[in-house]
């Protein structure tokens, strides 16, 4: 966290690469809030059952539920969407930051043998924007 920064291990991601997030403001400070909660087991949301292990997609799926969600309303890769969605139609970001933040591959075989850029910078502007924005939201600015 003191690096505002996450890296998702190769190992869960569908590249079979690092992913890193720049993390912004808000978000450092929602997760050392979250980690208060569940302590020090290594991962910021551990198992219940297992807490040497992370919390399970499932989990997700089962407090969307559980708030009135059915599964054709919401699901957890909805957010990814959603925010996807909001951050191409606000006309502030190149798509290629958002597929990148996203950590979505290139399609195109040649162009992705050329364009290798990870486009950091933009990426933390974006991450800080996005959390700016969900901010103004809950404020119903």
């Amino acid at each position: 966290l003191e690096q505002a920064l996450w890296t998702i291990p190769g190992r869960k991601t569908k590249t079979r690469k690092d992913h890193l997030v720049p993390l912004s403001r808000q978000s450092i400070e929602m997760f050392r809030q979250v980690r208060a909660l569940t302590g020090p087991s290594g991962y910021v949301f551990p198992s219940m059952m297992t807490p040497n292990r992370s919390m399970s997609g499932n989990t997700i799926n089962a407090a969307l539920r559980r708030l009135g969600f059915a599964s054709n309303e919401m699901t957890p890769h909805g957010f990814r969407a959603t925010a996807s969605t909001l951050l191409n139609e606000s006309g502030k970001w190149h798509p290629d930051t958002i597929e990148r933040a996203l950590g979505h591959g290139d399609a195109d075989n040649v162009r992705s043998a050329y364009h290798r850029g990870a486009h950091w910078e933009e990426r933390k502007k974006m991450a800080q924007w996005w959390s700016n924005h969900l901010d103004r939201l809950k404020r119903n600015d």
